[in-house]
């Protein structure tokens, strides 16, 4: 961790630090600072709804990484790489250590469905690529109310912000796609069938309609909830007509899952349930 440059795991101290000595790239700097003012600061007088989020970026509890292709070959292994990392050393940190990802900028992204297309084409290619097995408890169905996003051996909820956003201003990011990825073990004890969790969420609730001055997104749900589905909550529609209507990914528990089908979606550097 902390290994010299940017697609390297970094706590947040070393990412500040890396930033005020100018150390990385521009889109890597506005991603950092956009990020911490909007989980620390106001937006038309409200802070950030997500108190668990705020209060752990406040502490410096989150890891990083930047990862400049969402496409690329290349990149998208060594974010692979990054992700196994932080999954070998998130339990042994202070807090809620989640993991966040900046991703460049890129020209060709600028729609929301482009946005879509590139999250779960990240999501394909890290799926593909893990080393571990899908756990057994987890249904690879997508429409199965118990499904949800695993890596490393891990079930997981990856959570984005993008620039198309407009109504839904608390998943807003000017500069690119972001995702964080949260291991479910970090919602021990404020899950859902727990009285505490049930009390977050309405707080949490209540904080998104004053901040976004709307009701909040119809897709958002619980895990294990009949009729709430995870994928839909990975990236919230701001048009329905530029969303997915189904899962645009087959996972699978065979493994390895590599081979030469998956060559064409995984460009060169330039260049169903079982």
């Amino acid at each position: 961790m902390n290994e010299p440059g940017f697609q390297s795991v970094m706590d947040q101290d070393t990412l500040a630090e890396r930033v005020e000595a100018g150390e990385l790239p521009d889109w890597v700097e506005r991603h950092w600072r956009t990020f911490h003012e909007s989980l620390t600061g106001e937006h038309e007088g409200e802070s950030f709804p997500c108190f668990f989020g705020a209060e752990s970026v406040a502490n410096g509890e989150p890891l990083y990484t930047a990862v400049p292709s969402t496409s690329e070959r290349d990149a998208l292994l060594s974010f692979r790489d990054s992700l196994l990392e932080y999954l070998d050393v998130y339990a042994d940190r202070e807090g809620r250590a989640s993991f966040v990802v900046f991703f460049r900028p890129e020209a060709d992204i600028e729609a929301e469905a482009d946005y879509h297309e590139a999250l779960w084409h990240v999501l394909e290619v890290l799926h593909v690529h893990d080393p571990e097995p899908w756990p057994d408890d987890i249904p690879t169905e997508t429409d199965s109310r118990f499904w949800e996003f695993c890596f490393g051996g891990e079930p997981m909820f990856p959570t984005c912000r993008a620039p198309f956003y407009d109504t839904y201003r608390s998943r807003y990011c000017p500069v690119g796609l972001e995702i964080t990825f949260q291991p479910r073990t970090l919602f021990d004890g404020i899950t859902g069938d727990t009285e505490a969790g049930q009390r977050a969420r309405e707080t949490i609730q209540n904080n998104l309609e004053r901040y976004d001055g709307v009701c909040p997104h119809a897709n958002l749900g619980d895990w294990g909830v009949p009729g709430d589905r995870e994928w839909h909550q990975y990236m919230l529609p701001e048009d329905e007509s530029q969303a997915p209507d189904a899962c645009p990914v087959t996972f699978s528990r065979e493994h390895p899952k590599v081979d030469q089908r998956f060559d064409p979606v995984m460009p060169a550097a330039g260049a169903a349930d079982d």
